[in-house]
Formats: C-alpha cells, sequence, structure tokens
C-alpha cells in the first residue's frame, strides 16, 4: 500500500462511527485501508454497543471505545475523558453529527478530519479542522467513507471485509443451523424504521415460493423486537419455516447469513452484511434511497416499490407504506432467479475498488 503521505503520519488514529449496523458494516473496508496505509500506527474505534461486536477480533482495529449510550447521562464525560487520555493524533469522524463532533474535537487531535460542512448535520463540521470534498447525497455511503482514505493519501485497493468468527461462535451457528437442510434461504424480517417494514403476507409468500420454487429451506432473522411480525407471517403456515428472530448475536447472524444461498429483505442491517460476506441479496425498498445505502455488489437485486412520495426518508409512514405494498411476489421471484446462478466469490467484489 505505500507509505504515508508526508501530510499524514499519525502514531495514533481514532474512527469515530457510533452508528447503525449498516454505517459500521460500510465503514469497516475503510479500518482495513487505513491500517495498510498507516502499518506502525495503533487504530481504535468509537462505537457504542449494538454495532460492537462487528468490531470485536477485526485484524485492523487495536481497540474499542465503548459509548454507553443507554445509560450516556452518567458515561459521556468518563468517555471523553478516555478519548482525551489517549492523545491521538488523527481523527476520523464519520458520524457528521453533533456527537461525533464533540468527540473529535475532545480528543485535542491536531488533526481532525470530517465530512464537509455542507454534507454534514447539527454543526458537526465545526468541530473538525480538515473535511473531505463535498459529495452530495448521491453518493453510495460506502463510497463517501472511502473518501477518507482518498483525501489521506492512501493508494485505491479492493474493498474487503474481515469478519473472524471464533470457534465457539462457528459451533452455535451450526446448532443453529442443524434445524435445516445445507441449501436454505434468509428472510431479514425487521428494521429500525416503520415506513421501511415489509409486511408479513409478504414474508409469508417470499417463504413459500423459494421452497416451492427453488427447495430452499427458509429462516428468518431478526431481532427480539421482530418477533411479532415473524409470528404473524407463519401464522396459519402449511409449509416449515425456521424462525430465529431474537434468538442469535448478532456474530451468530453473520455466521448464518454467510452460509445462505440467498438472502432478501428491506433496508436492515443484516442486508449490508449479506452484502459483505458475498451472499446475494434482494433488497426491498421504499422510503429510502438504494443509490445512497443499498447493498454493495448487488445493486441488480434491488427491488424499488412505487409511491409519489419515494423516497422520502421519513422514519413513519402517513399512508400505510404504500411503496412497500406495492413490491409483490413476482417481482421477488424474478430476482430470485438472477440472483442464485451467480457464482460466490471473495470478499473482494469483482474489481470494485475505490
Amino acid at each position: 500500500m505505500g507509505l504515508p503521505t508526508a501530510k499524514f503520519d499519525p502514531r495514533k488514529i481514532l474512527i469515530v462511527l457510533h452508528g447503525s449496523i449498516g454505517d459500521v458494516t460500510r465503514a469497516l473496508p475503510l479500518a482495513k485501508l487505513v491500517r495498510q496505509g498507516f502499518p506502525r500506527a495503533s487504530l481504535s474505534w468509537s462505537v457504542e454497543p449494538a454495532a460492537y461486536p462487528l468490531l470485536r477480533g477485526n485484524p485492523a482495529i487495536d481497540e474499542i471505545i465503548l459509548f454507553d449510550r443507554n445509560h450516556w447521562w452518567r458515561s459521556f464525560i468518563p468517555f471523553l475523558a478516555a478519548v482525551r487520555a489517549r492523545r491521538f493524533e488523527l481523527v476520523l469522524d464519520l458520524q457528521r453529527h453533533l456527537k461525533s463532533g464533540i468527540i473529535s474535537w475532545v480528543s485535542g487531535a491536531p488533526q481532525r478530519l470530517g465530512f464537509h460542512p455542507a454534507d454534514s448535520k447539527e454543526g458537526n463540521g465545526y468541530f473538525n479542522n480538515l473535511h473531505i470534498a463535498r459529495c452530495g447525497e448521491g453518493i453510495a455511503k460506502l463510497d463517501h467513507y472511502l473518501r477518507f482514505a482518498e483525501y489521506l493519501g492512501i493508494p485505491c485497493a479492493p474493498v474487503e471485509w474481515d469478519f473472524a468468527l471464533t470457534a465457539d461462535e462457528m459451533a452455535s451457528v451450526d446448532r443453529h443451523l442443524a434445524q435445516t437442510s445445507s441449501a436454505y434461504a434468509v428472510l431479514f424480517v425487521g428494521t429500525r424504521w416503520p415506513s421501511k417494514q415489509w409486511f408479513a403476507k409478504q414474508i409469508t409468500e417470499c417463504a413459500k415460493m423459494l421452497q416451492a420454487e427453488h427447495d430452499l429451506d427458509v429462516l428468518l432473522l431478526g431481532g427480539a423486537q421482530d418477533r411479532k411480525l415473524a409470528q404473524q407471517a407463519l401464522a396459519g403456515a402449511t409449509f416449515r419455516v425456521v424462525d430465529l428472530t431474537g434468538r442469535t448475536s448478532l456474530r451468530e447472524a453473520v455466521g448464518i447469513i454467510q452460509r445462505a444461498k440467498l438472502a432478501v429483505g428491506p433496508d436492515t442491517g443484516l442486508m449490508h452484511i449479506a452484502a459483505a460476506v458475498g451472499t446475494p441479496v434482494i433488497s426491498l425498498w421504499g422510503a429510502t434511497d438504494p443509490a445512497r445505502t443499498g447493498p454493495f455488489g448487488f445493486g441488480n437485486l434491488v427491488i424499488r416499490g412505487q409511491a409519489p412520495c419515494v423516497p422520502c426518508h421519513k422514519k413513519d409512514c402517513p399512508i400505510g407504506r404504500v411503496c412497500m405494498q406495492s413490491i409483490t411476489n413476482a417481482m421477488i421471484a424474478a430476482k430470485v432467479v438472477v440472483a442464485l446462478p451467480r457464482e460466490r466469490g471473495t470478499w473482494l467484489r469483482h474489481g470494485n475498488v475505490i
């Protein structure tokens, strides 16, 4: 990868990204590039509990600094003190909000690189003294993160992920999969935004189609909060589906998705994990824009719902998720035919470089 540019030669680097599972997943390739670009530096990442498991065991990351968001009123000041005490020389603020700006500024790092002020929110740009070029919202978020590597003078390289599961975690995956055959599909049940959610009937019809037409077992994945929707989808079902909603850890979900022949679901963090491990993922879109937040390498498997307001970028929909209702099982079935014959490549997805 070459040596750092004359402008940047830090010994201690901090990545600030406390965001969603999807955001952290898409930023992981940047961490690997930073490690390769600055091999002598230590690399830390500050994150919140939800996405913490994705960073654990990553060979590019030397230290994870955890912020306890659930008890922020008593944890924020000690957290900031811990960041300050490490005397970072370079901060990469990937969050672009007020909180991450404060963390970056309090770190005391002489070089604090963030998004262009026009692309940031809540005054974030005032807390950083270096900024990447303005990109707007038309660029894919993963590519937006990779602009930080470009700014730092790190040469382009294939986009890669490293999810290193332990032997115990792989054994847990095996136990979960004991109920299935070797060929199965995963359906993602939940999303954080109600507006992005697909309907129980759609999940039922999709599962039935995958079994009847492609002889695939079907697993449902999601958090404990998604169990109700999973139960609605399975109510009265005359075919077998393994419901793992709320029954796996995030890292176990990674292993399950990695072995699947196919994944289907709306815009959610597990969708990005599927893309990262090379599992073909059919993604369903309404309120959000796949051009910005779509799964890396699987743009040809995107299905966009139709409504005059798409994409609205609203967390709650006032018109009954018309866009998601417009996605038919026939549309999904057509994408399944496209997805299944694809050869699974390595995590260096077919020449995608920064």
